[in-house]
């Protein structure tokens, strides 16, 4: 890219150029831009003056994907890092680009696919040593380099012997053809028949022995980068071992000085009778603290392996560990953390059979104008907002959706020990997000005293009601009841920001969870959830924040925290870390894992903690050792979690789960406020779009003059009962009841909203 070359306008090319206007921000919007199309990189610049020096952005087309908007805009994204929203000057000129972009990128994926299958990836010049390589090793990689070449160079050499002889044999045999056409006698002729037959032996000999050489030559190339590859693969791993022996040399000798350290600490005990620390474990948490140096943005706290064997030692044998093992964690082996770890829901036959469709999602596109100009003259809070926004379900039935993983919930009842339900809780709490990955629409704001019943009594044990008890704000209350063992209820009212590129929303209100085995009463909160792209681009949500799922019987806490997602991070994306301690901040287990998922524990055997104050440790040094995280030795992570599949052709169903899908189901002996008699749901679900949004308009309007209504009810008895505060009379079950005096009630009694008088004072 560094050189220019000619523009060769045409899509079957291997460069093209041109001008495209390329979105920068939403002040300057479509800027002209000078794209250039080479080797399957897509390049662009600001200028054609800045093609020899300055490069604006470049995608690998290998690996990016291409989709149109409509008739001039397309966009090319490598899969969140970089993405190109580009227009062209017209419809033509669009469909060139993508015609040419089309093709680059199918000869770029073979290109990548052949150069994996035959090594191309591998080079003959000599790379680098790693670090810890010897000198001997280097030497003898740079004679194996020197035969690689020489023996590449003989194999060109024999490619070009056999490019000559195949040139001089078809000039020898047109000489002898010339030749034996002339009209030759006596011996002349006879020499000449001689030589012909002759030179027609050399040449099948030498078409033999071409062909021989252009086999010889079609497998050299063939195997020659493999078996190159195949080395360098068996000298990266020769250095890989030499430099894991170098560790573990390096280790044992650690431990020796560490088991020295330490004798020499038992034998000073032992004889002064006291369990205080000796002077010699300074050194020994100068070794941990080399072996377990925390890493750069390193997490709250670090998990390592531990021996299934080495809790059954005892802890004044290690230096600089301090054991953290409750009474209910000294037999640590490799058991199921629950004992029974079957899914109960799997025992019963469902009575009734779910349905796993619902009608296709229409392809509607969205137009802007027509929700603007419908708007004009409008309060705010009148705007009617399109179905095209929303998913056929309220948010009564999202909340309910929670559920679809209560099986969890089931195993926890189970469970003897309430830690071990503790590690289960926090998994439903995070299981209740995995089902916002893909799902950008936004449910049907409930009616006020809108219900949703959700009875999977005979198929999973559990009972669900919610109802929506406030409209402005909006609050839903959602309780279940399972014959599991398990109770579980919410208030939950929303929060919402809007931050320009994207909204926050602010879950309010606590989820209880109560067990009748051992009457644990469990709470927590929801996260903060993020939509971004709210104005341009493609929508995704994001889940960011800290929980903690509170045991308010024993006292015991497991702490969650949801990773933001942050382009510089090199964690793996939506990552939930937790730690379960007990009532006295002893840990017992760590959590790990993703909230889309799946979720991973470790029980902890032990654990080491930083210390913030050196050995006469200064400046940097001691910084780093206030820094310094808590090192956790766990056992061997198990999956605790894991997310179901989604139904097949989800996408074409609101991504919903095989619970969702059966939510918005049809029903006989519902309540009439129940959300599955909303029409303008069922309208929705059903394709017809215009119809529901008719429908959803006229629902809200309705909804609107029944709460004018209601507040003028309300403004009326405040105006009533204001008045009568004034003339000394006050309400009673059968009339008024005057304050002046001992009398019981007006002459006449109530008429309306009128008062005649008191009887005895006359007081009006």
């Amino acid at each position: 890219m560094s050189e220019p070359k000619p523009p060769t306008p045409t899509p079957a090319g291997d460069t093209y150029k041109g001008w495209v206007f390329k979105w920068t921000n939403y002040i300057k919007g479509y800027q002209r831009r000078w794209f250039v199309l080479s080797n399957g990189l897509l390049s662009y610049y600001r200028t054609q003056a800045e093609m020899g020096h300055t490069c604006r952005g470049t995608i690998n087309l290998a690996t990016a994907s291409i989709a149109v908007d409509d008739a001039c805009n397309f966009v090319i994204s490598n899969g969140g890092t970089q993405t190109y929203h580009l227009k062209a000057s017209c419809e033509v000129e669009r469909q060139r680009w993508i015609t040419a972009l089309e093709l680059a990128k199918a000869k770029a994926a073979r290109m990548q696919a052949e150069s994996d299958d035959s090594g191309d990836d591998f080079s003959l010049s000599c790379p680098p040593a790693p670090h810890g390589q010897s000198a001997a090793a280097a030497s003898q990689n740079s004679e194996v380099q020197s035969t690689l070449r020489t023996l590449a160079s003989k194999v060109e050499d024999l490619s070009t012997c056999n490019d000559l002889i195949s040139k001089h044999g078809s000039a020898l045999q047109r000489s002898l053809s010339e030749l034996d056409s002339l009209r030759l006698t006596g011996e002349a002729g006879d020499k000449i028949r001689q030589v012909t037959e002759r030179a027609t032996l050399f040449r099948i000999t030498s078409n033999a022995m071409i062909n021989a050489c252009r086999d010889f030559l079609a497998l050299s190339q063939a195997h020659s980068k493999r078996w190159q590859k195949a080395l360098q693969a068996e000298r990266d791993q020769r250095i890989r071992l030499e430099e894991t022996l170098e560790q573990l040399a390096k280790q044992h000798n650690n431990l020796e000085r560490a088991f020295r350290g330490n004798s020499q600490s038992n034998t000073t005990l032992d004889s002064k009778g006291s369990a205080g620390p000796g002077k010699g474990e300074a050194s020994d948490d100068d070794d941990d603290n080399e072996f377990f140096d925390a890493m750069e943005e390193a997490p709250e706290f670090i998990t390592v392996p531990a021996d299934p064997q080495f809790h059954k030692r005892s802890s004044s044998n290690v230096s600089g560990f301090n054991s953290e093992m409750g009474s209910d964690d000294q037999s640590l082996n490799e058991e199921p953390l629950s004992a029974n770890q079957d899914s109960p829901s799997l025992d019963l036959v469902p009575v009734k059979k779910r349905r796993s469709r619902i009608p296709d999602k229409p392809n509607y596109s969205l137009n802007l104008w027509s929700i603007m100009k419908n708007c004009i003259g409008k309060e705010l809070s009148k705007i009617p907002m399109p179905v095209n926004f929303n998913e056929p379900i309220s948010m009564l039935q999202r909340l309910s959706e929670d559920l679809e993983y209560h099986e969890l919930l089931d195993k926890g009842a189970k469970c003897g020990s309430a830690l071990e339900q503790l590690c289960y809780v926090a998994a439903f709490s995070i299981s209740s997000y995995s089902t916002t990955v893909h799902r950008t629409g936004k449910p049907f704001n409930p009616l006020l005293g809108e219900t949703y019943e959700l009875d999977r009594g005979r198929e999973s044990g559990y009972r669900s009601l919610c109802e929506q008890v406030s409209h402005h704000p909006p609050a839903a209350a959602h309780h279940v009841i399972s014959s599991r063992g398990w109770t579980l209820r919410q208030e939950i009212t929303v929060a919402s920001k809007f931050r320009g590129k994207y909204i926050s929303i602010m879950p309010l209100g606590t989820i209880h969870a109560i067990f009748e085995k051992g009457d644990n009463h469990y709470t927590w909160k929801k996260v903060t959830t993020t939509v971004h792209n709210i104005i341009v681009g493609k929508l995704w949500i994001d889940q960011s924040g800290e929980i903690d799922v509170v045991n308010h019987t024993t006292g015991d806490r497991c702490h969650l925290k949801f990773a933001p997602y942050s382009y510089f991070s090199r964690d793996v994306a939506r990552k939930v870390t937790g730690l379960v301690t007990d009532k006295d901040g002893k840990a017992h287990y760590v959590l790990s894992g993703t909230w889309d998922e799946k979720m991973e524990f470790s029980r902890v055997m032990q654990s080491s903690r930083g210390s913030s104050s050196g050995s006469g440790a200064a400046g940097e040094n001691g910084a780093a050792e206030a820094r310094q995280k808590t090192v956790y030795q766990t056992l061997k992570a198990r999956e605790i979690w894991h997310k179901n599949a989604l139904p097949e052709r989800a996408e074409t169903m609101y991504f919903f789960t095989e619970l969702a899908l059966t939510l918005n189901e049809a029903e006989e002996g519902v309540a009439p406020t129940d959300s599955r008699q909303r029409p303008d749901q069922r309208l929705m679900e059903a394709g017809r779009w215009d119809e529901a949004n008719a429908e959803k308009q006229r629902l809200e309007e309705k909804q609107r003059s029944v709460r004018r209504e209601r507040e003028r009810e309300a403004a009326s008895l405040r105006t009533s009962s204001q008045s009568e505060e004034g003339t000394g009379l006050r309400w009673s079950a059968s009339g008024c009841i005057c304050q002046r005096c001992p009398a019981w009630r007006c002459a006449v009694g109530r008429t309306g909203t009128s008062c005649l008088g008191c009887t005895w004072c006359g007081s009006g």
